[in-house]
């Protein structure tokens, strides 16, 4: 597949699902065996690994059918046979009978709600949960192992480990649990994504490594070699498992609503951030218009649970609380319906699953029928006093306030307090609840995979059977006068749903390949001559040279004719390894007390060069970060989960960083030293 050309506005998706048990084992404290969270037992035979199994065999069933097409396509344009032209055009008819089909399956399958719903015995309305995207195994061992051989000058065969510790990473990362250990998880895999971007990524240049992954709904494979694809593809993951999340919640309790309220807008977040970072999308669920509707989506299964838990706390009957039930209620069933035309649109149309679509009409219908009940419930059954008083006032003043627009007919406040005109507008408001509740069955059963729902079906013949008995109720044998149109209710929330974002610094990580030395000046995007050994004998005026900064060790300056100078140490080389001894790490003092503990032999320096090649804010980066700030420190502290600290710096993948002055100025193209007013306490002549 073409790669776009901005390499890090790419994404895909595809979707499977994980198991829900605990974690694997854990390794043993204290050991080094890499990550401690684990992914789920992929052979565990639970309805959501069988769901993830099924999902996997489609997926590389449309994979297979898709080669075959386009292939059976390039004979059909390149043959002038018209036998073998026939023939093709046969075989390519078979070919996409069986796509289609398959995709109907894989519809299903992704529609299959249920799966990810609370085990509670209460009755609520089914939420609408993502699948997790499938991708491929993914072997880096080759790849990364000649990029350290050319890039950094070192024997790949001493990171065996680091390369095996990352890819477990990854393969655990493809089957989460579905709590917040598989979040941590995710958000584990998806910092290290950071740490792996900066050492084997160059600007201009890929590892070679390909990414495949499947779209979420239709199956169709993605294949990219760039890391901002595979970094989009596990942030959708991450908004996916909040989502599922959020459906498993217990939401016949208040605590369990809030948690479901916590999962769906993180969800929105992770969404809504790929939406604005990301571009360029190989498949139509990273689109602009798909997360968009996912967003809304999201949002408006948060707004259903603001409505549910305002229904558990209102313990009162009182006419206010059910105005104020109806007015939640319409503001649910608004917002679905704005996620109802997103879904319309020309792009989602025909590519939402119409289980989706339905269901989400049918809330729209629903909840606006659960509206006009409440409406109905509060004039019917509560009536005010005669005199005036403050409760009165202030039924009244909501009262007015409830319609969108003023209702012909007596004005309000007379209507308030008329038993006989509020009858007949609760009647009104009832008959509209019925009719609602008749388009949200009517919607309901044009859905195969919605008539599957049992809990849904129940909730709907209880709220209707509720609407007409409420209806009788209120209906008179003498009652010959034409029932009035209800008038539209004003939605409005006492809790704005909000879009949260992911705070990824909460999930401490440690870089896997951090042996080859700080960032600073060992990343992808560092240009630096070989490894050079400078053998120094040690004289009576000292070795010559002067060190500055930590992590690694700066030779600031040679002194002219000095044994430094002589052996061909220049001033700019970093320090990395003193008698054989890795000192890329090290603080100023430890070099140093290396150097004075060799004996009259001398003492053999390992040392690299850094070059100018690629931009001045790297190296200017470097030299600043190798001058005892232990800024490369700070950013492990970040990643580490300090608290207070934003994940702002992880995700502006696409954003420019800020330059770092403080006095550095560029010296002979590839040696860098500092004015006189910034020189540090740590530098020293030895």
């Amino acid at each position: 597949m073409e790669e776009p050309a901005t390499r890090e506005l790419e994404m895909s998706l595809s979707d499977g699902t994980s198991d829900d048990e605990m974690p694997s084992t854990l390794p043993a404290e204290g050991s080094h065996s890499g990550s401690i969270r684990k992914g789920c037992d992929p052979f565990a035979q639970t309805q959501r690994s069988k769901l993830q199994h099924r999902r996997a065999r489609i997926n590389q069933q449309i994979n297979k059918e898709m080669r075959m097409r386009a292939g059976a396509e390039n004979l059909f344009r390149a043959t002038t046979n018209n036998k073998v032209k026939e023939t093709v055009a046969l075989e390519l008819s078979f070919v996409n009978s069986n796509l289609q089909l398959l995709k109907e399956e894989l519809e299903e399958l992704n529609s299959n709600m249920e799966v990810y719903q609370t085990d509670s015995e209460a009755i609520n309305v089914p939420m609408i949960p993502l699948g997790l995207k499938e991708t491929k195994e993914v072997d880096f061992t080759v790849s990364i192992q000649d990029f350290i051989c050319e890039h950094y000058g070192e024997d790949s065969s001493l990171y065996d480990k680091e390369i095996k510790e990352l890819m477990e990473l990854r393969q655990a990362m493809r089957t989460p649990s579905r709590n917040q250990a598989g979040l941590e998880l995710l958000m584990e895999y998806y910092n290290q994504l950071y740490y792996l971007d900066q050492r084997f990524f160059p600007q201009h240049r890929n590892l070679g490594v390909q990414f495949h992954w499947y779209d979420s709904l239709t199956g169709v494979p993605s294949c990219q070699r760039t890391l901002a694809f595979e970094k989009g593809s596990v942030l959708f993951n991450i908004g996916a498992l909040y989502t599922q999340i959020g459906a498993r919640q217990d939401r016949s309790v208040t605590a369990g609503i809030d948690r479901a309220v916590d999962a769906f807008q993180r969800a929105a977040g992770a969404f809504n951030y790929l939406k604005e970072n990301f571009s360029n999308a190989p498949s139509l669920d990273m689109s602009g218009p798909s997360l968009c509707m996912l967003v809304r989506l999201m949002i408006a299964q948060v707004q259903e649970c603001v409505f549910e838990r305002v229904t558990l706390i209102t313990q009162d009957t009182h006419f206010t609380s059910q105005l104020r039930l109806a007015q939640e209620a319409a503001r649910v069933s608004d917002v679905y319906m704005l996620v109802q035309q997103t879904m319309t649109q020309p792009l989602m149309k025909d590519y939402v699953p119409f289980s989706w679509a339905s269901m989400v009409q049918v809330k729209s219908e629903h909840f606006r029928a659960l509206s006009h009940y409440y409406a109905a419930v509060a004039l019917c059954d509560h009536t005010l006093s005669a005199e005036e008083d403050e409760g009165d006032e202030e039924a009244e003043k909501a009262f007015l306030q409830f319609y969108v627009n003023v209702p012909a007919g007596p004005p309000l406040s007379q209507v308030l307090r008329d038993p006989e005109q509020r009858r007949k507008l609760g009647k009104a408001h009832l008959r509209r609840a019925v009719m609602r509740h008749e388009e949200a069955m009517r919607v309901h059963s044009l859905c195969k995979i919605l008539r599957k729902m049992d809990i849904l079906q129940d909730v709907l013949s209880l709220t209707h059977k509720r609407s007409l008995d409420k209806y009788s109720e209120l209906d008179r044998e003498d009652d010959f006068d034409e029932t009035a149109e209800a008038p539209e209710i004003q939605s409005q929330t006492h809790q704005k749903p909000e879009i949260t974002p992911i705070n990824f610094s909460t999930v401490q990580v440690t870089d896997v390949f951090r042996r080859l030395g700080p960032l600073s000046v060992f990343c992808a995007r560092a240009r630096w001559g070989p490894v050079r050994v400078i053998c120094l004998q040690r004289r009576e005026g000292g070795l010559g040279l002067t060190l500055r900064g930590d992590s690694p060790v700066l030779v600031a300056g040679v002194v002219p004719g000095g044994c430094a100078a002589e052996a061909g140490l220049r001033e700019g080389d970093y320090i990395v390894a003193v008698d054989g001894q890795d000192c890329k790490w090290a603080k100023h003092g430890e070099v140093v007390q290396m150097l004075k503990s060799c004996s009259d032999r001398g003492a053999e320096l390992s040392v690299v060069t850094l070059h100018s090649h690629d931009t001045q804010q790297v190296e200017r980066r470097a030299v600043m970060l190798s001058l005892g700030s232990d800024k490369e420190n700070a950013r492990q502290r970040l990643l580490g989960g300090a608290k207070g600290q934003s994940s702002a710096s992880l995700l502006n993948w696409n954003k420019k960083k800020k330059r770092e002055g403080g006095g550095v100025t560029k010296r002979l193209g590839s040696t860098f030293s500092l004015s006189f007013g910034s020189i540090r306490d740590t530098e020293a002549m030895y």
